[in-house]
Formats: C-alpha cells, sequence, structure tokens
C-alpha cells in the first residue's frame, strides 16, 4: 500500500517493510512520509528527486528555445548566481510607444534577407524580459520578426525554417529555402483558414505525430486547391501568436494596418487612462510612483509591491529618465506588461472574433461551448459583464474586456469545485451503513500519542470541520471526576464534564446530521455513573436511546437522525438482569493484541481475554452503535445484528482488504465498521483513507492534528456533500446484489471508465516555500496532478519545472486519466519548488472526482495546513469524456477530441447451473445492442435510432435481470443440485453476482446515454439560438465580423510548399 502522493508534514510511517516509493522519477534522497497500510510513501517534506521530472507536454520535437536557453548557474545550497557568458538572453527590440504597435516606418521592409540580426543583451534582472503579448498588435510585430518553426511534411519530413512577416503585412514567408524568395511565401489573401492541432492529412499521416504536442501544431490552408502549409512552435505561446495575428490579418485584410492603429486608443487603455487621471487630480501629466505603484497593487492585488516599482524603475533607466515621477504613458505601459496574462489573451481572441473584448455572443459561445452552461442566454452573459467588467464603456455596450474576462476567470464563479456540492447534494435518506462518515481518532490530542498534550480545542476544530464521529477515551480520574487521556503514555488529561460541555456546544456546528461519540471506557463502576449524569444532563434529548427495531434490517437514516448523538460503546447483553455485569475490555491496543495473537498458529493463546464491569445505566444510553468484537466474515453475515459496530486495527483491516476485498465490501453493506491507526503511530501519522473506504469501511479514524497528504484526501473527500460529515458510498457499494473487489485493477463491471483530460496551463502568485531560504527569493516550480482512488485508477503525472518564476509560471502540458470508478476518484494537484537540496512545498488542492467543474478554470492552492493562499492558484483545462461513448455532457470540454476505441461489449460468466444461465444467456443481444446504441452517437441519424429505441432494449435488459433474481434466495440449493460444491459453488455465486452487476449498469449507462443525447440536442439548439443561426437570413449577418477562420474547410496538400 505505498502511497504516492506529495505533501503532508513529514511523520513516522508504520515500522513494517517499506513497499516502494512511486512516482518518483529518480532516487528519494531524504525524507520520510506518511505510512499507507503496510507501506511507506513518499513524502514531500525534505524530498529529493534527482531527476529533471518527467514532461509529456513539450512543444518542440529536440531541443526547445527555454530548454536550449542556458540557466544561471547556483551557488553552494542552490544560490542563484548571476548569469554567466553562456546565459546570454535573446530579446526582441522593445517599443517606446505604448501598447508595442510600430510606426509604419519603423517595420523592416527587407523580407529577402536570408537571417533576421537580432538584438542581443545580457540580463541581470530577475523579471522576465520578454514583453507580454496583450494584443493583436503584440502578435502583428512578434510576427514581423519572425519565429523559428519546423514545417511538417509526409513521410516523417520536418525542415526547421525561419518564418516572418513581410513589412507590408501582405506574405508570409520562410527561409532558408531552395525555392525562389518570391517562391518561398504565401499571400495573405490567399489564405483561407487557420486551423489550431493536428487537423490536417499531412499531420495524421506523420510517422511522428504522436511526438507533436497538439497546443504547439496549427495549420495554413491557402489556395483555390486548399493546400495545407502544417507547422510546429517551440511553445503554446509561439503558436497562439501566429494563429491570432493570422486570423487578424485574414479577416481585416487591407485594412489591419487601420485596424492596429485604432486599437491604441482601444476601450481597456481608455479605463487606465482614466485610472491614471483620478489620481492626477491637480491635471500635472504625472503621478508619484508611490501613488501608480499603489493604483496597479489595488487593481491586481496579486502583484508583489517591489516587482511593480521594478518594473517601473526599469522602464525609466531604458529612457534614461531621472525623478520618480510616473507619465500617463508609463503608466499605461507598465499596466499592460504587469496586468495582461497572454494564456486569457489568447483565450479571449479565440472566441471575440478577432475582436479586443468578448461581446454578448462571443461569451455565450465561450460559457456554452467551454464551460458547459446550459440554457444559455444574452441575459446571462450581460449579468457576467456588468459584474466583472471594470470599464464603464464596457458595461454600457456590453463588451468584456481582457481585464473583465480575467476577472471573471479568476473568480469563485469559475472555481474548479463544482458550486452545487458547496450544500448538500446527495441523498440522505440510506441506512447509515450506506455512508462513509468524517471520522477523528484520539480526537482530545494535539499533538502526538504518547506524551502529547490533550485539550478540548481538539474537539472544537474537528466538529467545525465537520467530523461526525469522535473518540472520548475515558479513565477514572481524581475527586470522582473522569478524565480523557490515552492510557498507559504521558499524555496529559482533561475532564470528562468540560468535553462533554463542548460537544454539546459544537456538535451541529458545521452540520446538522448525527454525531457519534466512540467512547472508549476504563472507568470503575462509581465512575461510569458519574459519566452518565453529566451526558444525561448536558446533553439531554440530544442523546439517541431508542431500541433498535429487532423486525429492520437496516440501521436508520442519517435523515431520521438529525440533530441526535448516538453513544458507540460496550452494551449489557439482553438477558442481564442486574444493574452491573461484565464486558469485554475496549482497549483498542489490547484488542488488536489479542486477536494477532489468536491468529498466530503457534501461539494460539498469548494473550488472555480481558473483561471489566459495566454498569446499567451507561449501557442503556447506547442504542445502535452497540461495540462487539469481529470473528469473521461467514459468522457476521449470520449471527451479527444491524445495530452492533466492529472496530479494526488498520494492520487487520489493511490483512482483510488484501486477503478478502470481496467479502469485506459485502460485510459493509449491512454493518458499520471502525478502523482506527496502529497504537504503533506514537507520532499520530496517519494512515491512507483511501485504502479503507475502497472497502467501504464508513468510519475511518484520523488523526486531525497532523496535516499531510492523507488529512488533505480526507477533508476533500468529505467536501462534497456539503461539509456535512457524510458522503454517500458508490452503488456498487450498496446494492444487495453487486459484484466489486477493493483491489481491482482492471475496471469495474457495469461501471463505464470516464477519460479526464487535464491540461495544466499556468501559475500565479506561488509563495516562496515556508523555510526556504537557499534560493533567496527565486522559485522554480512544477506541478504533479495525483489520482487517488481503487488501485485501476491510481496514477500521478508532473510537468516540467518552470526556472525561476514563482509569479506567472507557463507549464502548458496536458494528461490524460482514465478513471474506472468515478465516485471513489480524487484529484489533487501538489506545487513544488524544484532545488538541488530538497523539493519544497508550496501548495496543494484536493478535489473529488464527482466535483470537478470542467472548462477554464482556477485552482486555489492551500498551505500545508489547510488554510487559503492568499492570491496563490492554478489555472487549469478540465475535460471529460467516456471511454465508450456517453459521458457527461455538462461536463464535456469541446477541445478535447475522443479518440477512436475498439468496441468492447460486456461478458456475461458461465455458471454451470443451466436454467440460470439460460437466463443471462437470452441477455446477451440486448447487451450488444445497448452497446451498439451507445458508441454509434457520433451522427444525427444514430442518435435518433438511440432515442427511438433505447426504451426497448432497455425493458429486454430489466426484464432479464428481474428473471435472474429469481433465482438469487435459492442459489445455493439450486446449485448443490447441479451437483456444485464448495469452491465451484462459492464461484457460481460470485458469477451471479458478476452478472447481475453487468446487467444493471448496462441498463443504467443505457438510460443516461439517451438523457445525454436529448441533453446535447438541447444544448445544440441554444447553441444555434445563441449564434443567430435559427433565423432567416444569417447567411449575411455579420458582415463587420468575419469568422472565416472559425469555419472548418476541407485541405489538399501538395508539395508545392515542400523543399
Amino acid at each position: 500500500m505505498a502511497e504516492c502522493g506529495r505533501g503532508g508534514a513529514a511523520g513516522g510511517a508504520l515500522p513494517t517493510s517499506p513497499g516502494p516509493a512511486l512516482g518518483a522519477k529518480g532516487a528519494l534522497k531524504a525524507g520520510v512520509g506518511e505510512g499507507g497500510g503496510g507501506g511507506g510513501r513518499l513524502g514531500h517534506g525534505r524530498a529529493r528527486y534527482d531527476s529533471g521530472g518527467v514532461s509529456n507536454g513539450d512543444c518542440s520535437l529536440g531541443v526547445s528555445g527555454d530548454e536550449a536557453r542556458a540557466s544561471p548557474t547556483r551557488g553552494p545550497r542552490g544560490v542563484a548566481l548571476a548569469p554567466t557568458p553562456s546565459a546570454v538572453v535573446c530579446t526582441l527590440p522593445r517599443e517606446s510607444k505604448p501598447g508595442g504597435l510600430p510606426r509604419r516606418s519603423s517595420i523592416i521592409k527587407d523580407g529577402t534577407k536570408q537571417k533576421r540580426e537580432r538584438k542581443k543583451t545580457v540580463s541581470f534582472s530577475s523579471m522576465p524580459t520578454e514583453k507580454k503579448i496583450s494584443s493583436a498588435s503584440d502578435c502583428i510585430n512578434s510576427m514581423v520578426e519572425g519565429s523559428e518553426l519546423k514545417k511538417v511534411r509526409s513521410n516523417s519530413r520536418i525542415y526547421h525554417r525561419y518564418f516572418l512577416l513581410d513589412a507590408d503585412m501582405q506574405s508570409l514567408r520562410w527561409e532558408p529555402s531552395k525555392k525562389d524568395s518570391e517562391k518561398a511565401k504565401i499571400d495573405i489573401k490567399s489564405i483561407k483558414e487557420v486551423r489550431t492541432g493536428k487537423n490536417t492529412d499531412i499531420f495524421r499521416s506523420n510517422g511522428i505525430s504522436d511526438q507533436i504536442s497538439e497546443d504547439c501544431a496549427f495549420s495554413v490552408i491557402y489556395g483555390e486547391n486548399y493546400e495545407s502549409l502544417d507547422l510546429v512552435a517551440n511553445s503554446a505561446d509561439v503558436a497562439n501568436i501566429w494563429v491570432t495575428g493570422l486570423r487578424y490579418l485574414i479577416s481585416y485584410g487591407k485594412h489591419t494596418l487601420d485596424m492596429l492603429e485604432s486599437s491604441q486608443d482601444n476601450m481597456r487603455t481608455s479605463w487606465v487612462s482614466q485610472m491614471f487621471s483620478e489620481i492626477d487630480v491637480d491635471n500635472l501629466g504625472h503621478i508619484t510612483l508611490c501613488n501608480a505603484v499603489q493604483c496597479i497593487r489595488n487593481l491586481n492585488p496579486g502583484l508583489k509591491t517591489s516587482k511593480i516599482e521594478l518594473k517601473f524603475k526599469e522602464l525609466h533607466k531604458s529612457k534614461d529618465k531621472a525623478g520618480t515621477e510616473v507619465t500617463k504613458e508609463e503608466f499605461i505601459e507598465v499596466f499592460h506588461e504587469l496586468c495582461t496574462r497572454p494564456e486569457i489573451y489568447f483565450l479571449l481572441v479565440q472566441f471575440s472574433s478577432n475582436k479586443e473584448f468578448l461581446d454578448t455572443k462571443d461569451l455565450m459561445m465561450f460559457l456554452e461551448a467551454e464551460q458547459g452552461v446550459a440554457h444559455i442566454n444574452e441575459e446571462i452573459s450581460l449579468e457576467i459583464i456588468h459584474k466583472y467588467e471594470p470599464s464603464k464603456e464596457g458595461q454600457e455596450k456590453g463588451w468584456l474586456s481582457i481585464d473583465g474576462f480575467t476577472n471573471y476567470l479568476m473568480s469563485p464563479d469559475c472555481y474548479i469545485f463544482d458550486p452545487e456540492h458547496k450544500k448538500v447534494c446527495q441523498d440522505m435518506k440510506q441506512p447509515l451503513s450506506h455512508y462513509f462518515i468524517n471520522s477523528s481518532h484520539n480526537t482530545y490530542l494535539i499533538e502526538d500519542q504518547f506524551r502529547g498534550p490533550s485539550d478540548i480545542t481538539g474537539y472544537i476544530r474537528a466538529l467545525k470541520m465537520g467530523c461526525r464521529s469522535v473518540e472520548l477515551d475515558v479513565w477514572d480520574g481524581p475527586d470522582n471526576e473522569p478524565v480523557i487521556y490515552t492510557g498507559h503514555t504521558m499524555t496529559s488529561q482533561i475532564v470528562f464534564r468540560s468535553v462533554i460541555d463542548i460537544i454539546n456546544k459544537y456538535a451541529f456546528f458545521a452540520s446538522e446530521y448525527p454525531l457519534i461519540l466512540c467512547l472508549e471506557n476504563h472507568c470503575s463502576i462509581k465512575q461510569q455513573k458519574v459519566m452518565v449524569q453529566h451526558m444525561k444532563k448536558l446533553l439531554g434529548d440530544k442523546l439517541y436511546t431508542t431500541s433498535p427495531n429487532v423486525e429492520e434490517s437496516y440501521l436508520p437514516s442519517p435523515d431520521v437522525l438529525k440533530g441526535k448523538i448516538l453513544i458507540k460503546a460496550k452494551k449489557l447483553s439482553s438477558n442481564c438482569s442486574g444493574v452491573e455485569g461484565d464486558v469485554t475490555d475496549e482497549d483498542e491496543g489490547a484488542e488488536m493484541s489479542q486477536r494477532m495473537g489468536k491468529e498466530n498458529m503457534e501461539q494460539p493463546n498469548n494473550v488472555p481475554v480481558k473483561r471489566f464491569q459495566l454498569c446499567k445505566e451507561l449501557s442503556e444510553l447506547v442504542s445502535i452503535c452497540k461495540s462487539v468484537q469481529f470473528k469473521e466474515f461467514q459468522v457476521s453475515f449470520q449471527v451479527q445484528k444491524y445495530w452492533e459496530v466492529c472496530s479494526f486495527n488498520e494492520v487487520l483491516a489493511s490483512k482483510y482488504a488484501n486477503e478478502n476485498p470481496g467479502d469485506f465490501v459485502n460485510y459493509n453493506k449491512r454493518f458499520l465498521a471502525r478502523v482506527f491507526p496502529s497504537p504503533m503511530r506514537i507520532d499520530s501519522s496517519n494512515m491512507n483513507p483511501q485504502d479503507f473506504w475502497k472497502c467501504g469501511c464508513q468510519i475511518v479514524a484520523m488523526n486531525f492534528q497532523t496535516p499531510g497528504l492523507m488529512m488533505d484526501l480526507n477533508i476533500g473527500w468529505f467536501r462534497q456533500n456539503g461539509n456535512c460529515g457524510y458522503v454517500l458510498r458508490p452503488a456498487i457499494m450498496r446494492e444487495e446484489v453487486s459484484f466489486f473487489s477493493a483491489n481491482t485493477k482492471d475496471s469495474v463491471p457495469g461501471v463505464s471508465p470516464q477519460l479526464l483530460h487535464i491540461k495544466i496551463i499556468s501559475g500565479q502568485n506561488f509563495p516562496k516555500p515556508k523555510g526556504s531560504g537557499a534560493k533567496g527569493d527565486v522559485v522554480d516550480p512544477y506541478v504533479y496532478v495525483e489520482i487517488h482512488g481503487i488501485p485501476a485508477d491510481c496514477a500521478e503525472q508532473r510537468t516540467k519545472t518552470v526556472h525561476q518564476n514563482g509569479d506567472a509560471p507557463i507549464f502548458d502540458e496536458s494528461f490524460e486519466f482514465q478513471i474506472n470508478l468515478p465516485e471513489l476518484a480524487m484529484v489533487r494537484f501538489v506545487v513544488l519548488d524544484d532545488d538541488y537540496i530538497g523539493d519544497e512545498f508550496i501548495g496543494q488542492y484536493t478535489i473529488p472526482f464527482e466535483c470537478l467543474q470542467t472548462g477554464y478554470r482556477h485552482v486555489p492552492l492551500q498551505s500545508l495546513t489547510g488554510e487559503v493562499l492568499a492570491h496563490a492558484s492554478l489555472f487549469v483545462h478540465v475535460a471529460i469524456t467516456n471511454r465508450r461513448g456517453g459521458g457527461k455532457p455538462h461536463k464535456r470540454g469541446l477541445s478535447v477530441r475522443k479518440g477512436k476505441k475498439s468496441r468492447e461489449y460486456a461478458s456475461l460468466r458461465t455458471l454451470w447451473i443451466k436454467t440460470v444461465d439460460e437466463v443471462f444467456k437470452n441477455a446477451q443481444p440486448p447487451i450488444r445492442d445497448a452497446t451498439d446504441l451507445r458508441e454509434n452517437m457520433q451522427m444525427i441519424q444514430s442518435l435518433k435510432a438511440l432515442i427511438e429505441n433505447a426504451d426497448a432494449v432497455y425493458e429486454k435488459i430489466v426484464h432479464c435481470q428481474k428473471a435472474a433474481m429469481e433465482f438469487h434466495e435459492h442459489l445455493h440449493s439450486i446449485g448443490t443440485k447441479e451437483g456444485l460444491k464448495e469452491r465451484k459453488l462459492q464461484k457460481a455465486v460470485e458469477s451471479f453476482t458478476w452478472n447481475i452487476t453487468i446487467l444493471k449498469g448496462q441498463a443504467d449507462l443505457l438510460k443516461y446515454a439517451k438523457n445525454e443525447t436529448l441533453e446535447n440536442l438541447k444544448q445544440i439548439h441554444f447553441a444555434a439560438v445563441s449564434c443567430g443561426l435559427n433565423k432567416p437570413g444569417t447567411e449575411n449577418a455579420d458582415v463587420q465580423k468575419p469568422r472565416r477562420s472559425l469555419e472548418v474547410i476541407p485541405e489538399k496538400a501538395n508539395d508545392e510548399t515542400g523543399e
């Protein structure tokens, strides 16, 4: 059970043989993290990964420009030294004109040179020297300067060429070339379309297409024969510059230069000028540096004051300007430089029809296509514009500028966490055993298990965090007052009465659903009676003491038990007539030793059973959570009552999870199971809750006082249902007849796998890791994306390291994960600082798969202890698709294409019981029909067939399922009559459960596919309405806003552009 996650305080692992440390691409030098189950795990604490890490999203083939550029050398302990001569950085000449638009006379007119001479400078500044792209004019400027691109041809041929835009903006040229200079060009007016990604025949047929990043590839479709020029940039940013610039050129043609010059006085510039004028109340034409810095800081709180000051000083120095006054032009230039995020600008122009803003229809298209907002209309778009657009002009005209678009994308409306899950959104009327319950171990401790202090603040903190099961380890205290502490240790003591008083005040602070008090009672009869008095007096009617109904089969629901406190403890047997009686000891450590001793064949009776006296008054407070000792699964299935609860030490629970995963899942369908950490975790480190959630264990007790990966998982997991402390378990874990093995390493029967596509685009305002002083203020971040769930789902990927940029690092890397059991999966984002000494933790965010919002989202990062890091976030794109057709329409990003997969049909198992096998045999044809209907959801005709035929196929599958279930009760006797014995009979029962699970799953998937199809057709309708495609005469609409660059035009490739 080795864990692969990063993040968490270095905690002690169980002293068992360590498992492999997953995910590290190099050797682990230092730092031990928490252990999960019986193995070790990789901690982020002071861990160091020797290799540079894995990068599956590099944009270039071979060495990219960023990789080729030498980095500053490091001194002792990783201190960044001044750049050496080899660290020369090539920069483009900066224009002094605000906005960066070159004057007509400044554009280089000689386009026939073999290579452009580019100015080289040595930069000693910590600030990035490249000018940010914040407008179409910046893109045109960059294209005039030129870029190295790779030209892709058929048969795996790739040519490295230098591409540039002609001085008159009429031609696209490349060099060197064997052709005449007049032929090694394409006229802009001949370009029909600029297509992003690998979406031409050349790309698809090229032998090394898999090595080319989708984000860095683009194609220019030109000429009467629709030929294609297929190109690959060294980075996604460079590709975006060319795509944006070329689309702008083909949209505005000969009027491009006029449009660029007029854009200098655009809405954004006017708004920034107004901000400046509000400060310059005396109309002096300049303001103080202090006021300028403060204004920009107010507009962008994430920026550091020192960074803004440095940018103004660099600008003044470049102009040889004395003094600190800031002019309007300087203010505008610095604002554009610091407050523009290129990745958001490129996203804006993708939907804005080459404008510098989004109108209401553009925004509707973005919300519908990428953010998955259903039933979108212009009113909703206008509401967003009025809420987030900073300029009055934009609000009045219904235009969303780059600043308004950035505000929107960074707002809680675009956080990755689905707001629907911020409130209770699950069915709370299921039996209590059908929920995972947020649980605390040794709640009274605020440090380690051996000598740490006990304090009532432990209970306050746990209850405020939504914990619904707390532990009270009660012992005899002085002055006839019971006390709480860990027995046989040096931990301090707190009075039982004060704890009950605090529980009474905070029990339902964060949740109205039932609270379980796990009493581990070690008191004498005298002090037990004192306990009863305190609980009755302080808790009163909140105590649930109603006797269980023997005619029922399951526990009451959380909804029925709202506002109630349940006592989990030992209880006298019903035939005990005295005022007291003896029961087995509740010492968890002793129970574990006893159980392990019994299972040791060499010493079967080495630990005697301990018993103690229990008073009837305390026993009567225990109702539906009676503590009993676990014996074995088959015994429990036959004799255990539904109101009896067993506790498992993590070592024993891990043993059952590995050796009897199916039995453990079936056991937890009806009975509550509590898993507590091994007493050997004296440092209060945590076990991995996922190891036991996957078996259906409801109460996995965590050490809330110990932060780290395991608590991140626990906290993240219980966010998904309004943080009420209860999460409904997956259906396959609740249904009476269902097949599920906790250790499955393949797809789950009856559950359609989901494909999760995550693109890590950029980061914002990463703080320097605490305790990291070796590198000064330098941060070299990289990101891990981890998937936690059943073994088949556990995976991780990491981005490349972005050196010396913690303020606005660009990652632009995409990952794909197959999620086989989405209801039990979690996604964790971890940001680390790459260092020679040891990679330091920067921040993390953990979210259940079911809570993901698709589209372009920001991920708010949290500290090691769970606090939100101010202004620190990741910008990501999320899409979810279904591996076998279907999927989630409201959660599917349209920018992700589904690859073709071979068709797979669900298989039913043979029981070797003739009458039952005949029923399942009849189910095979409708299963195949259901699969065909779902997987053919590509054409309108297929969608129509699905809608028309789904109900009939669904009824056939359900009919077969009902017919098979008639054999369920008597399956053992039928199998015995057929001659099946022992193992074969057990195998037949397992196969029956498997087949029922398949039938139910296939029926549900077909029903879901039909609903999804209807929803997709609705979305197509609303998209058509938003684009005006359902109105007559649309062919002549929007003449002023050409959309030619967004149309899909067939291309024809030939070798005219070859070498």
